[in-house]
């Protein structure tokens, strides 16, 4: 009866009811596009170090993130080889650099150079072409970047730093938080490409041995190497995250487009069911002198709330699905989950509830004699 009531009052005035349903599902939308730039967001910040098979990194002082890597004098590598516990320790260059396209116009870079095989990071989700290692001047480039970077199709060719390359393979869904594509390539082509002296590196990768103390290896080789960072490959997770999202400030813009997507649902709720309570007074007053009790008629408003609620989060929801499909190419892709959904249904109930305290409170003070003044 309760919910039957409820929904009687929300179509009674269809037109308000879809003020109330664009209300919520732009409320829904923007919250579940701004959470899902900011988990796309993540993904790309950690992607890098995610996939790097290492248990502690070591990089310079000043290097917040893997992008920002420092040279290292080259002493670190065996130094942290005669750590007990430590198996391999394997050199990654991680640098910007210069792309010139067949035009001549120019791009900038992340260049990863690495050997297969070894604790360093190599391109993954390869779709075409030849996976590492790749030949002398060889590279593999992600598609996302294709056309920026003036690629198109394997054999392409380029300039990196002046030094001639071909692209050799092309990968899917390798994105660079800083818009700057990454390209991968060998150790020893990375040296040429970057100007990294021979024996030199932005970052020691560590394996850790079989039964190694992850904490005690780490102590040991702070101690011993002084003034550079040890973090493990968690730590420096987090460094990334911690730098880009919220050191730049990217990670508060997306979670403060979040709060305004709530706060406008919530108004707009609110003063569509405040509008809608007001002009059911009579019948609310009615329902007192029938002897129906307040708890009753704040149960109705509830779940006029509540039914508003599930429509607008289900318009949004499918909504939601359609853009992070289509967002799929983008250089910041909108991840959205199937827990973000239940989160975002708890978020739009929690909405919808806080919205109808104003109808409550204005039903509160009806007095049941006014029935009888009409």
């Amino acid at each position: 009866m309760i919910i039957k009531l409820a929904t009687r009052n929300l179509f009674h005035d269809r037109a308000r009811f879809l003020v109330t349903l664009i209300g919520i599902l732009f409320a829904v939308l923007l919250v579940a596009i701004q959470l899902g730039m900011f988990f796309g967001a993540r993904q790309m910040i950690t992607a890098m170090v995610d996939r790097a098979n290492a248990d502690i990194w070591i990089g310079a002082y000043g290097a917040d993130s893997i992008e920002q890597g420092l040279l290292l004098t080259g002493r670190e590598r065996f130094v942290a080889l005669s750590v007990p516990g430590v198996q391999e320790v394997r050199p990654l260059i991680v640098s910007f650099a210069e792309w010139r396209k067949p035009d001549q116009s120019t791009a900038h870079i992340v260049v990863v150079g690495s050997n297969k095989g070894e604790e360093g990071i190599e391109p993954w989700n390869v779709v075409e072409g030849r996976e590492f290692p790749v030949s002398p001047n060889g590279v593999i480039v992600d598609r996302t970047y294709a056309k920026a970077l003036g690629v198109t199709g394997i054999g392409s060719l380029a300039q990196i730093e002046g030094h001639p390359v071909r692209v050799e393979g092309l990968t899917d869904g390798i994105r660079s938080f800083t818009t700057s594509p990454y390209v991968f390539t060998s150790l020893g082509e990375a040296h040429t490409l970057t100007s990294v002296p021979q024996g030199q590196a932005n970052f020691y990768l560590v394996k850790l041995a079989p039964g190694a103390d992850t904490a005690q290896v780490k102590r040991e080789l702070q101690s011993r190497l002084g003034k550079v960072f040890v973090f493990t490959k968690d730590e420096f997770r987090k460094q990334n995250l911690s730098y880009w999202l919220f050191g730049t400030g990217a990670g508060g813009a997306l979670l403060g487009g979040t709060v305004l997507g709530l706060i406008v649902g919530t108004v707009i709720v609110a003063q569509t069911l405040y509008s809608s309570t007001k002009d059911h007074l009579s019948e609310f007053a009615t329902l007192r002198a029938l002897g129906s009790s307040a708890q009753y008629i704040h149960k109705v408003i509830l779940a006029q709330a509540v039914v508003s609620g599930l429509c607008g989060w289900a318009l949004g929801t499918v909504l939601t699905i359609l853009i992070s499909t289509f967002s799929g190419e983008a250089a910041l892709p909108i991840i959205f989950t199937p827990g973000l959904a239940v989160f975002l249904l708890f978020v739009t109930l929690v909405m919808c509830t806080l919205s109808a305290v104003s109808s409550i409170l204005k039903v509160t003070k009806i007095d049941p004699a006014m029935v009888f003044s009409r």
